[in-house]
């Protein structure tokens, strides 16, 4: 997959460093560059004015020390506090702590004193414990005294990989290194980092395909290339048969979905519903075509037509047992199969039986609480969507404002553009009948997860303020000439 948009967890950013080195790069000229683009995003954002700088005794606080040198260098009034005793400083941190030509005062909330700008350089991505004692209560002081604060790799307190925030305080900027790590882009950890900049700071361009990432922030890179695209000489059944089982006496949700299955190109698209809501599904809908479930062979005919290309069962399914056999007969056609809503919860007795029945392509796309009737795993968002996948054998969609697409095979992509107006009624729904589109299409199922729930998140924000679900299927033909607009 494309690096560009590559998440690297603590263990691979260490490796990244093993490798530099034996590249030729040394960790002390890694920690001068870093610290020089720390100080030089403060100069673009912040005149010269009084700096407090936070030094932990590692790495982290190598890089703040650097930074300290550099701004004062160019006119800010600069002082260091250390957060740790300076027994503890080794390596190239207690090096550049003593090319540092100020003095260098103990950490504590009075130390904030006249500051206008803290640097938090106490500990970065590699926090393994609640950040506590003294350096919390100094960046405390700052937080209330609404002091900006301009972090170095993360806000000490944030746990890289998880983004759990242990104790840190909102940044107004975040300065990290080769690529962003999970915890700039997981809730908690994306809410207190503020601005986000990337820096390179010369680690050699081979060390980054050697650390075979597989986590990534979702960005149309990942999957432009793989989008289906209509062919001059192609047919609306080349173009996919996307099935979904709609639902009765809830029918809103199954035509939210076919109509967003529609929008983003499936060329037919059929809802199967119970014969006493045909003419409720009949009257509301035009180009999405309606067939009858009178008797329980119905769907088996629907589904023995080798023209239907992707199927979705569960929004206003009902979390019944004719849900779940529903569900099975899709999932034993081995093409492509979307659960979704009262079709995940429907396997609650049994989540065994689920994961046995998948034999193709499958996504599912629980929210929280649909994810947790099913999956008894823990650990933050991205380890237990992980741990789902692989047990499933199926693509998880873990919903939410920073949603997690996972692959059996340990791949995962974090999205980070749904706008809070996507807290609405139907909106998942619509989701579903996105990813639809795109498997009935023919496109993989891992791609075209992560690249519904992206073009799902920008709708919205192209839509602004008053959405509603029905919405975001009519603002998809503008994002999707916005992907393929010359030089996009």
């Amino acid at each position: 997959m494309n690096h560009s948009s590559a998440l690297l967890d603590v263990r691979r950013m260490r490796e990244a460093d093993r490798l530099s080195e034996a590249a030729g790069i040394s960790v002390a000229e890694l920690m001068e560059n870093a610290g020089a683009a720390v100080a030089r995003e403060v100069r673009l954002r912040w005149p010269p004015r009084e700096v407090l700088v936070l030094c932990g005794p590692g790495n982290n606080g190598g890089d703040g020390f650097v930074a300290a040198r550099h701004l004062a260098q160019v006119g800010y009034r600069v002082r260091v506090a250390l957060c740790g005793s300076r027994d503890r400083l080794r390596g190239a941190a207690l090096a550049q702590a003593q090319r540092w030509q100020g003095p260098i005062e103990p950490c504590g909330p009075a130390t904030v004193g006249t500051a206008e700008l803290i640097v938090d350089a106490v500990v970065g991505a590699g926090l393994n414990r609640p950040l506590d004692g003294l350096a919390a209560q100094t960046l405390a002081r700052a937080a209330a005294a609404k002091i900006p604060i301009v972090a170095i790799d993360l806000p000490s307190g944030v746990r890289g990989d998880s983004g759990e925030n242990a104790g840190a305080v909102a940044a107004a900027l975040t300065v990290t290194f080769l690529r962003k790590k999970p915890a700039h882009v997981l809730l908690p950890g994306r809410d207190v980092c503020g601005e986000i900049v990337v820096a390179d700071i010369g680690t050699p361009r081979h060390v980054l395909g050697q650390l075979a990432p597989n986590a990534f922030e979702n960005t149309p890179s990942l999957w432009f290339d793989a989008l289906p695209r209509p062919q001059p000489s192609g047919h609306k059944f080349n173009r996919g048969h996307a099935l979904i089982v709609g639902g009765y006496p809830v029918t809103g949700a199954a035509r939210l979905a076919a109509r967003a299955a529609a929008r983003m190109g499936a060329g037919l698209t059929t809802i199967a519903v119970p014969q006493i809501a045909l003419g409720i599904y009949a009257a509301s809908l035009t180009s999405i075509m309606v067939a009858p479930l009178a008797a329980a062979a119905d769907l088996a005919a629907l589904l023995a037509d080798p023209r239907m290309t992707g199927l979705l069962i569960g929004p206003g399914a009902g979390a019944s047992a004719e849900t779940r056999d529903r569900a099975l007969a899709m999932l034993a056609t081995g093409r492509p199969t979307l659960l979704d809503a009262d079709a995940i919860t429907a396997f609650r007795e049994d989540p065994a039986l689920l994961e046995r029945s998948i034999r193709g392509p499958c996504v599912m796309t629980p929210h929280e609480g649909e994810f947790r009737r099913l999956f008894d795993v823990e650990g933050d968002k991205l380890a237990r969507a992980r741990a789902a996948a692989a047990r499933s054998g199926a693509v998880i969609v873990l919903k939410g404002s920073d949603t997690v697409v996972a692959a059996p095979d340990g791949r995962a992509i974090v999205n980070g553009n749904a706008p809070a107006t996507l807290a609405t009624a139907g909106a998942g729904d619509v989701l579903g009948g996105f990813v639809l589109g795109l498997l009935a299409q023919g496109m993989d199922a891992f791609l075209a997860a992560a690249a519904a729930v992206w073009m799902h998140g920008a709708a919205a924000a192209l839509f602004g303020p008053g959405l509603v679900a029905e919405d975001l299927p009519e603002r998809l033909p503008q994002v999707l000439r916005q992907l393929t607009a010359p030089g996009a």
